[in-house]
């Protein structure tokens, strides 16, 4: 890498991709979808009472193949409309440690290594 890249990459860790997204925000689109799925099941299983399963399965593949774009686009929208670029606190350098000694990760004391 060539040291503009280095220094782009450097300046960018400094931010980070924060996601909004509540389940409120994408319930209403969760209500349509399961009423898509039951009326297509319902108008599949009318039109196969009726003995007609061709129609049948053409309604279904219809009301999927005209919903699911408009559907698709909703939710992607209402994603990425939550998404948000924050900057990240002042950036901690890790203390390197040059004597040959183990960290305990759950009370965070070092105590010497054995051997």
């Amino acid at each position: 890498m060539n040291s503009s890249t280095v220094k782009t990459l450097q300046s960018l860790r400094r931010y980070r991709l924060v996601c909004t997204l509540s389940f409120g925000d994408i319930y209403g689109q969760i209500i349509t979808w399961l009423l898509v799925i039951f009326l297509s099941l319902a108008a599949a299983m009318a039109m196969m009472g009726a003995s007609r399963p061709v129609y049948a399965l053409a309604t279904v593949g219809l009301i999927f193949v005209l919903s699911l774009p408009f559907l698709l686009f909703a939710f992607v929208t209402t994603l990425l409309n939550n998404v948000e670029i924050c900057e990240t606190e002042s950036q901690v350098q890790p203390k390197s440690v040059s004597n040959p000694e183990s960290t305990d990760a759950s009370s965070g004391v070092q105590r010497p290594a054995m051997g």
